[in-house]
């Protein structure tokens, strides 16, 4: 009797997977979009890399098909990136998505009816593109209204600004939603955030969105429904994992690349767990050194509190011997000086000019202290 239960249970087991089987199978494609604004050499800025190879992966791990996208069709032009990185090797050496990016679909020529969702790319070039194709909000507006999933990353979000569902509502009213943040833009979006027609985070605000957000390049999904929005590119495979989840689909099992594992430890670290600095002083060779020092280098020009200032050096503190910069180093100058500890200020002060003593920022800082 207990042979005939195992059996059934089973068979009934193997039924439930080969009807979720079935399921995937018969989904749609999921329409992936990328802004048309990059020029060569950087002269206007595009999408992000990064962003895009992540995604895809996800996407691709977890047995989603997938068509990408842009305003005007064609070759698309990329941020600047590294393409020895783990992720980006990967796509670079698949060959359905090269020819796929080197040939993106124009928007005006897709339908809506076509999709299970809609997945929106960052780069600061979709600011200047992406929130007034109105062949992309028509899509959006009607794969949402279908029922399918609306996705973006990092600014993204800006193809959702402009787009109103049939009842004239604004898509991200009333909803959880996030996106790259005003501290973010202000630190590390100088060069172009000047020639935005809006900030980001404000016009999402605007149009009635519940803005969510985590500290500065750290990994924050916001989901509501079947709106998932990720904050930056280090949300971007967390973001995607959200989406393929609002697909009816249980992802597959993940393991995160060093650059996300590392910034897993710094928002360990920001929320004061007594494992994170044990982790950073043992085993610091796990992660990327120099992306932790950068943490803390930025972290410190945006902190509000002794607390975020501690955090910065204890950052840049664990990752200044493998970095081996002055620009950290002065840093670390600056963080002692601004939590009122002036005798270590001056002590690392006088190591760095001994090190460094024709180094200009760090003799003007020298009239100041010593």
């Amino acid at each position: 009797m207990q042979k005939s239960f195992v059996y059934k249970l089973f068979a009934a087991l193997t039924l439930l997977m080969s009807l979720f089987s079935a399921a995937a199978s018969e989904l749609k494609p999921v329409l992936v979009v990328v802004t048309s604004h990059g020029e060569p050499e950087g002269q206007r800025p595009g999408y992000e890399f990064d962003e895009l190879a992540k995604t895809y992966l996800v996407f691709k791990a977890n047995n989603v098909d997938v068509d990408i996208a842009s305003p005007k069709g064609g070759a698309v032009i990329a941020d600047e990136y590294d393409a020895k990185k783990a992720f980006n090797q990967l796509v670079l050496e698949d060959t359905v998505f090269s020819d796929k990016l080197a040939n993106t679909l124009p928007l005006a020529k897709l339908n809506a009816e076509n999709y299970s969702g809609v997945f929106v790319i960052g780069g600061k070039g979709a600011m200047f593109d992406l929130p007034y194709d109105t062949h992309l909000q028509s899509l959006i507006a009607d794969i949402y209204e279908q029922k399918g999933s609306v996705g973006a990353v990092c600014h993204g979000p800006a193809a959702l600004v402009n787009v109103q569902l049939s009842d004239d509502s604004w898509l991200v009213a009333g909803k959880s939603v996030n996106s790259f943040t005003n501290e973010e833009e202000q630190l590390f979006g100088k060069k172009w955030a000047k020639e935005f027609d809006f900030m980001l985070q404000d016009k999402l605000i605007e149009r009635g969105a519940k803005f969510q957000h985590s500290p500065m390049m750290l990994n924050h999904v916001a989901t509501d429904g079947r709106l998932i929005t990720g904050q930056n590119p280090a949300s971007t495979s967390q973001t995607a994992l959200a989406f393929v989840r609002s697909l009816g689909i249980t992802p597959a099992p993940y393991s995160a690349f060093e650059d996300e594992r590392t910034l897993a430890l710094v928002a360990s670290l920001l929320n004061n767990e007594a494992s994170a600095k044990i982790e950073l002083s043992n085993n610091l060779e796990n992660y990327h050194a120099q992306l932790l020092g950068m943490y803390g280098f930025y972290y410190l020009m945006s902190a509000k509190s002794q607390e975020d200032i501690g955090h910065a050096l204890t950052l840049m503190e664990a990752t200044r011997s493998s970095i081996n910069h002055p620009m950290l180093d002065l840093q670390i100058v600056k963080g002692y000086q601004k939590s009122g500890k002036l005798e270590l200020a001056k002590q690392n002060l006088a190591t760095l000019l001994e090190a460094h003593p024709d180094n200009e920022a760090a003799k003007a800082m020298a009239k100041e202290l010593l």
